[in-house]
């Protein structure tokens, strides 16, 4: 046993001010991990990299305050990754970009390998004496194969924290070379654990590589301490939100715009107004599917925003939407997505209209926590039912305490516990999450 703080270097790329999802769970891992009694120095971009980053000043106090050590990188190649990077986006440039991307997707090049060696060359004076544990966190993926490099040169475990899938990511839109399904399978391998935010998850990567003695499930969650900041927007109406990306044909707004059109002809305004705003980015999507389906006029369209306006509106909203896959067939990988906005309205005490494939890890969420209701993609008819109830009869969804299992203050409890497994495995037994559901 350690008679100090241990030390933990953990790897990410996406970290505040960067504007993505995955810098939240790796800020309130880096946040609670320091709060837990661990030394924590995090490997990252430097903000100026980052296109629409945030509160760049106001992050860098924050940093400070929670005594987080930050090690800031370029990034070359930042051409592969332009909708989060910033580079040339015009003329030669980007026309030279777009044949890297084209070349680097067909060769299964990861777009943070720029970062990964600006990262490594970072690094390159750290020793065993700096270092106890590392973890990396992916995507991008080059963060494990660098997780690898450093615990070869230094002589110290490493972790891997999958935020998604790599091989088996539903999303990916590309088919992964064995090569590359070897790699993952070598860094498995030779981790001394690796989380997950899913059990569905566990048991795909498990399936994948015959690892599943080292998979544990550390989900998504939600901070408290910023959700309580949060000011509602004061919408004059019923209001349906939904906050982020969607990823055609998996992911897509169709289910939703097709009940909109079942609440038009059956509901009107007879009980009250009701609007759904998009809050995003793609709002030619949203703004297509509601052509087609000839309800436009009861869609908002506010376009990218900052996340603190996302958040306000999701508190002010009488429902949120969360879309994981609209298929009813479904691998593990689409079984176990979890979109990390469902944890933002639990905590923000929105209900939630979750629409997944049966059987989904995120249905057992809303079940467990009484926060919302459940259906499938091919369910319109019974998604406007659901909203003509909710318009009509807003005071019917009650939540429980189980909400609070998806704090961080709690959830960080068992990232700590496996990473002082993995700092000495004597220290306490530890099954994993995929030995647990087989037992």
């Amino acid at each position: 046993m350690l008679g100090r703080r241990p030390k933990l270097l953990f790897l990410t790329r996406p970290f505040p001010p960067c504007p993505t999802i995955g810098g939240i769970r790796t800020w309130n891992i880096a946040r609670y991990l320091v709060q837990s009694d661990w030394d924590v120095t995090v490997v990252t971009p430097h903000p100026s990299v980052w296109r629409h980053a945030e509160n760049v000043e106001e992050t860098n106090a924050r940093v400070m305050l929670n005594g987080i050590r930050r090690v800031l990188t370029d990034h070359p190649w930042r051409c592969l990754a332009p909708d989060i990077l910033t580079c040339r986006n015009s003329g030669l440039s980007w026309a030279v970009g777009g044949v890297c991307r084209r070349v680097a997707r067909r060769l299964g090049i990861d777009d943070g390998v720029g970062w990964a060696k600006a990262a490594e060359r970072a690094c390159s004076r750290l020793t065993s004496n700096d270092v106890d544990v590392i973890l990396a966190s992916g995507a991008p993926f080059a963060s494990f194969s660098l997780a690898k490099r450093l615990s070869d040169r230094i002589g110290r475990p490493y972790v891997l924290d999958y935020r998604d899938p790599w091989t088996n990511n539903m999303h990916g839109g590309f088919r992964v070379s064995q090569r590359i399904v070897r790699q993952e399978n070598y860094l498995l391998a030779h981790c001394a654990a690796a989380t997950v935010v899913s059990i569905s998850w566990a048991k795909a990567l498990h399936e994948s590589s015959g690892v599943g003695s080292k998979l544990h499930v550390i989900p998504n969650g939600y901070d408290p301490h910023e959700l309580n900041t949060v000011q509602p927007f004061t919408f004059p109406h019923f209001a349906i939100v939904y906050t982020g990306n969607f990823y055609p044909p998996k992911r897509v707004i169709s289910p939703v715009m097709s009940a909109l059109r079942e609440l038009q002809v059956t509901l009107g305004d007879r009980c009250r107004p009701w609007y759904f705003h998009y809050y995003g980015r793609e709002e030619a999507h949203v703004r297509e599917e509601a052509l087609r389906f000839g309800v436009m006029e009861r869609v908002v369209l506010h376009g990218r925003v900052s996340r603190h306006e996302a958040l306000s509106a999701i508190r002010g909203a009488n429902l949120a939407v969360v879309i994981t896959c609209v298929s009813n067939e479904a691998s593990f990988a689409e079984q176990g997505m979890i979109p990390a906005k469902i944890f933002e309205a639990l905590g923000l005490e929105t209900p939630v209209l979750l629409i997944c494939p049966p059987g989904a890890d995120a249905a057992e969420i809303i079940a467990k926590t009484k926060a919302g209701a459940v259906f499938s993609g091919s369910e319109p008819k019974m998604i406007a039912n659901f909203l003509s109830r909710m318009i009509c009869s807003p005071a019917q969804i009650n939540g429980s305490s189980a909400v609070q299992e998806w704090a961080w203050p709690r959830l960080i409890g068992r990232l700590d516990g496996v990473l002082r497994v993995a700092l000495d495995p004597a220290t306490t037994p530890s099954n994993s999450d995929v030995e647990k559901c087989s037992t």
